[in-house]
Parts: structure tokens; sequence; C-alpha cells
């Protein structure tokens, strides 16, 4: 990354890269899910409600289940605490509903003791930060010059829109892409996609893209073992990732 002070994600997601690196003097984290912002806004302005709401739920099937497809959220709080209960306790903290499994494991999860702790932590960094559910468009043309993106948009394969609440299609793709290239001049950006074709070529006028790749191992739930097939966006082998970092400076 560039040296920078002002910082936005438009596709914030869970904010892993915001929360990794040093906090920048202005911090913006946008995405069109409402749910993961909503949630995102409660740990920021409302942590020990959530904290309290949590308080004794054990990471379960059942629990899982039922906070899945019974529990019935009256506010904002109680929706920011489905919404952390299932991303803590679900296959890859996956979150839309057709592909959200139960995915907990004592050797690989985080424990529910320390979801207090870690939730404190994550609310001070937001300290400061602003939050919005805007559409990409509209977040990316309302920032002053000078900031710096990171853009980690739904990848362009198909098969990986069934992991996002909120997909897009070849339109949007191709819209992000015209968006960064209308602002390149004023603000500089990082952004991750799958390698495919179509990304090389929507991006032939950035100044690099550069590939990576590694190896990582997934842990299946027993859910997945049962039977589900790579028509529910699953594929059996999972072991090497393959991205394109593409940016609009030198590096």
């Amino acid at each position: 990354m560039p040296v920078h002070t002002h910082y936005c994600e438009p596709f914030a997601g869970g904010a892993s890269i915001f929360f990794a690196k040093e906090k920048s003097s202005v911090s913006i984290l946008n995405d069109l899910d409402t749910g993961v912002m909503n949630t995102l806004g409660q740990i920021k302005n409302n942590v020990e409600a959530l904290i309290d709401l949590l308080q004794g739920i054990h990471a379960t099937k059942e629990n899982h289940y039922y906070y899945k497809n019974e529990y019935k959220p009256q506010n904002e709080s109680e929706q920011a605490f489905r919404w952390y209960y299932l991303n803590r306790t679900s296959y890859s903290g996956i979150m839309r509903d057709d592909n959200c499994y139960w995915g907990y494991g004592e050797k690989y999860s985080m424990r529910p003791e320390n979801w207090p702790p870690h939730l404190r932590t994550v609310s001070d960094k937001l300290q400061g930060v602003s939050l919005f559910s805007l559409d990409f468009e509209d977040i990316i043309s309302k920032l002053p010059d000078g900031f710096f993106l990171f853009v980690d948009p739904p990848y362009f394969n198909a098969d990986q829109q069934k992991f996002y609440n909120c997909t897009f299609t070849l339109e949007d793709h191709k819209k992000l892409a015209s968006c960064l290239q209308k602002h390149s001049r004023r603000c500089r950006f990082l952004l991750t996609y799958d390698d495919c074709p179509e990304v090389r070529s929507l991006y032939s006028w950035a100044d690099f893209l550069s590939e990576q790749e590694w190896n990582y191992a997934i842990n299946r739930t027993e859910d997945q073992r049962n039977g589900l097939k790579r028509i529910n966006g699953f594929k059996q082998q999972r072991n090497k990732g393959q991205e394109l970092f593409i940016g609009n400076y030198h590096v």
C-alpha cells in the first residue's frame, strides 16, 4: 500500500484489511450489505449491549439453526447479535442464507469466551470511523481528493457469487472498472480480484496487475461432507488461491 492518511473500503465486508493495518487519520468503511454495516455500527456505538446479548450463548449446531431460522430480532442491537453469532459459527463466515451452514470447530474457530475482548478491541478501532451502506459508485464519487481505496468486490467468477448477499452482474464489474478509471487521477486504489482474462481486459489501463498465488486449507463442515455438491457453490478441492492485485500507482 502507498503511504496515505485518508482511507476507504467501498466493499468493506468484514474489513479485515482495515483492522490489520495501521489506522489512518480519516477512515471510511462502506458496504451495500446492511447486515454487516449494522453490525459494525453496533460494535462501534453499542458494544456492551451486544456483549450482553452474546453472554452465555454457546457455539452449538442447535443454536446455529435456531438463530438462523427461528430467531426474530426486534431491533438493530438484536440484528447485530444474530449476525455476529452466525458469522462466528458458520462455515468460513458465509452469511448468504442458502450457504450459511454450521461450521464452528474448537480447533480453528474463535471460542465464545473470547468474543467479548475481541469485540471491545474492534470497537476501539472503529471509533472515529465513518460507516456507510451505499452503492460503490456513490461512495467513491463522494470521496474528496487524495483518498486511498482498498477495493475488494465480489469475484468475477460466477460460482463465487453464491457466497455474497449483494452480488455483482457483468454490468456491475464493468461499472466498477469505469468508476475507478474515472476517479484514478484523484484517488489511488489497490483492487483484489480473481485472476481471469475478463478482469485483465477490464483493467488493462491500470499501472500494475500483480499475480498472487498461495496454498491454503479449508475445513469442511459436517453438512458439506454429507452430500453438498458443486451446484451448491462448493468444490471438492480448494487448495490454491490465484488473485490479481491491481493498482493505479507505482510500486
